[in-house]
């Protein structure tokens, strides 16, 4: 749905402050004037789910205003829609789930350069199974001292129920988002670590199903429609971000199993993404935006996530994420419920700013990459100097430095509050917060590979 037009301000709020226009080194960030945005009038697109928050925000509380753009923000019908609609220019940009501008910009799917400056959410993802699944889950899943089911819950749990299935001769399916969204690679991520094939994908032989060698059979199921579609009995399980998780408690029919912050704590998920062309075309409305969206996720997560039931209520609303107030503020207030009554606190569940949240990191990008190599939708074997390459054409820290730099300048944040520029090369250090163990060193994606017991590495090829 359409929103209003903002009404346009001064287009150079204010002048205080300076920035490079053009490609910078993330060392040494120089500062220049920022001209004029060349295009005023923008339309955003984005999905009907909470962590489309730093959008909202940037249009309620005046951000885009300030930068002297009128924006229309459009909820899509789908990831796919979303993508097409920003590669043919009908949307200028969108909330993107982080695979797309890697998968498109490598030609998995639609081919198109798409790049991202500002990386929009930290977590926020679960994976919820029906109720039958659960009853049987249970009974391989300790109970802890209050007697409630210990987390993180392995997918060793529901491998028995798989294996019932097929004994029985009957497929066990499972929705996620879309091929290259982060629910795909978390869901896979988590069934293989619980000793459960995920399936492979063979583009060079046109089966793009997922569904080679799979134990379960994982297809595309958009996110509204995920506590519905189990409901029916089509899928036994999903993985899909909120509020779909906590929809399908407060409706009786799933119980979510494990949050994506224990498969992988402070996992980036969406970034907005635009054209390689648009950002070449419109550089001083490119920061601007950018810079708008910081100071929304700064909104959202400061004093402690004090502004969250504000931004429950402004979700809710039906052009946004359309969902009762109560299944929002679920997980976006700091806390998370699985089985009915069994809510815990799980205050980074949503990250918007906290933990440089907002930073597109090459390392993040070379994950996601590493993950579609893993599941074949990369066939052949990659250098890591390939994953590097395509880390910096989509990636765009350059950019976000210059957005934070103009911030800095005009006293609106300080530069405690981001990264080092001077200093920061783009790459988390090895992180090992997986539910696996496995440690990830972004600077040796093969190395990471080689590490896994199920899943393509080296020369192997479907």
């Amino acid at each position: 749905m359409n929103l209003r037009f903002l009404k346009a301000l001064d287009p150079l709020p204010k002048m205080g402050f300076s920035i490079l226009m053009g490609s910078v080194l993330l060392s040494g960030v120089a500062q220049a004037e920022v001209g004029y945005a060349e295009k005023e009038e923008l339309k955003f697109g984005f999905i009907k789910l909470t962590d489309m928050a730093p959008l909202a925000i940037a249009y309620e509380k005046g951000y885009f205003e300030d930068e002297g753009l009128y924006v229309t923000l459009e909820a899509q019908a789908n990831w796919k829609v979303l993508l097409d609609r920003v590669i043919d220019g009908q949307l200028d940009g969108a909330h993107m789930l982080a695979g797309q501008p890697l998968g498109a910009t490598i030609g998995y799917g639609t081919k198109a350069h798409i790049v991202t400056a500002f990386s929009m959410d930290l977590n926020g993802n679960g994976i919820t199974v029906s109720n039958d699944v659960w009853d049987e889950m249970k009974k391989n899943i300790p109970n802890g001292p209050d007697g409630k089911p210990v987390h993180p819950i392995s997918a060793s749990a529901l491998k028995p129920v798989i294996d019932g299935y097929k004994a029985q001769g009957k497929p066990f399916k499972m929705g996620m988002v879309f091929p290259v969204s982060t629910h795909n690679y978390e869901l896979r991520y988590w069934l293989a670590a619980g000793g459960i094939h995920p399936g492979y994908y063979a583009p060079a032989r046109g089966d793009t199903s997922g569904q080679i060698n799979a134990d379960a059979l994982l297809s595309v199921t958009p996110p509204p429609q995920m506590p519905a579609t189990m409901e029916a009995g089509t899928i036994s399980g999903y993985c899909v971000g909120e509020p779909w998780n906590q929809q399908a408690v407060f409706k009786g029919i799933g119980v979510p199993v494990i949050t994506d912050y224990e498969i992988w704590k402070n996992n980036p998920e969406k970034v907005f993404g635009v054209s390689s062309d648009w950002a070449d075309q419109y550089p001083n409305t490119h920061i601007r935006v950018v810079k708008a969206m910081i100071r929304a996720a700064k909104w959202l997560d400061e004093n402690n996530n004090a502004n969250r039931p504000e931004a429950v209520k402004i979700l809710s609303r039906s052009q946004y994420v359309g969902a009762d107030y109560d299944v929002i503020a679920n997980s976006m207030t700091g806390t998370f419920e699985y089985e009915k009554g069994d809510k815990r606190d799980i205050p980074d569940f949503n990250v918007f700013f906290r933990h440089h949240a907002t930073y597109p990191y090459y390392s993040d990008a070379i994950w996601y990459l590493t993950q579609m190599r893993r599941w074949g939708q990369i066939s052949e074997p990659k250098s890591d100097e390939w994953f590097m390459k395509i880390a910096k054409d989509v990636y765009r820290p350059d950019i976000y430095a210059q957005a934070a730099q103009s911030l800095i300048e005009e006293g609106v944040m300080s530069a405690d509050e981001f990264p080092d520029f001077d200093k920061e090369d783009g790459f988390k250090p090895p992180q090992s917060d997986f539910i696996d163990g496995v440690m990830y060193d972004g600077k040796h994606p093969n190395d990471y590979l080689k590490r896994f017991k199920i899943g393509l590495k080296g020369d192997d090829q479907v």
